[in-house]
């Protein structure tokens, strides 16, 4: 196990990171380009371009390798004002991920029996069922430079796939035993025919019986152009800060 950390430089500087510290944002991008079959995420916030581009980039070298995103399908402050700014950059980040690799990215929400929205607040990344973190940090830039954040990583396939397919069972409709489950590189094929089949049941008014799992297609509502003029420099300064120092920042590194 290692515990990493972000902490945005500082002054006065922190004594034991007086220069910060990003090794959560490091240990993400080092496991994202040696990926090979899946990424699973379950993250409260998926809205920063510079975050997924390591997933982009790994999704350009690896043909086979598919990415299953589980996000809340409102965000937690979704007001005239608030929302717009984090809807544009979880737009932007989705379609970064979806240009680099048409029909291996899947965007998913979360609802309960009665059909209410499920908020996703976990932040878990499982990487080929052999690396996954757990902890306090999102995927986006806030995170990565600037809140104080702890995360633990783990090497271990028995965590990890324990911790999917318990994740997935759940999410699916399915036993914890379902065969289904053993390869995690089929999970977007799960994951897109469950949530096919509880959509197209909503699209029929719910007169048959409710299909298995809570799974839906996220579709991230519009932001309008005019609603762009304010809402992006409302993201960058105050919704997803970047606290790196301006080299860095520069040369795309973290």
């Amino acid at each position: 196990m290692q515990v990493l950390r972000t902490y945005a430089p500082k002054r006065p500087p922190f004594p034991f990171a007086p220069k910060g510290e990003r090794s959560i944002a490091r240990a993400y991008l080092k496991a994202f380009a040696r990926a090979r079959s899946f990424i699973y995420i379950e993250d409260q916030f998926l809205w920063s371009r510079e975050v997924v581009a390591g997933i982009a980039q790994a999704l350009r070298s690896n043909p086979a390798l598919q990415v299953i995103v589980a996000v809340p399908r409102y965000p937690d402050d979704d007001g005239g004002i608030s929302g717009p700014p984090g809807r544009l950059g979880q737009h932007r980040a989705v379609s970064m991920l979806r240009r680099a690799a048409p029909g291996r990215v899947g965007v998913f929400d979360l609802e309960n029996d009665a059909g209410t929205p499920i908020y996703v607040h976990a932040k878990i990344c499982i990487i080929d069922d052999a690396w996954m973190t757990c902890g306090s940090d999102n995927f986006n830039l806030r995170s990565w430079t600037t809140d104080s954040e702890l995360t633990c990583a783990v090497v271990g396939a028995d965590v990890a796939r324990d911790l999917r397919t318990q994740l997935w069972a759940e999410h699916l409709g399915l036993g914890p035993d379902d065969p289904r489950l053993g390869d995690g590189g089929d999970g977007l094929a799960l994951w897109t025919e469950s949530s096919d089949a509880l959509d197209a049941w909503h699209r029929s008014g719910r007169r048959s019986p409710r299909p298995r799992g809570q799974a839906r297609r996220h579709r991230i509502e519009p932001v309008t152009w005019m609603q762009r003029l304010w809402a992006e420099p409302l993201y960058r300064i105050v919704v997803d800060p970047d606290s790196r120092p301006r080299h860095l920042r520069r040369g795309a590194r973290f």
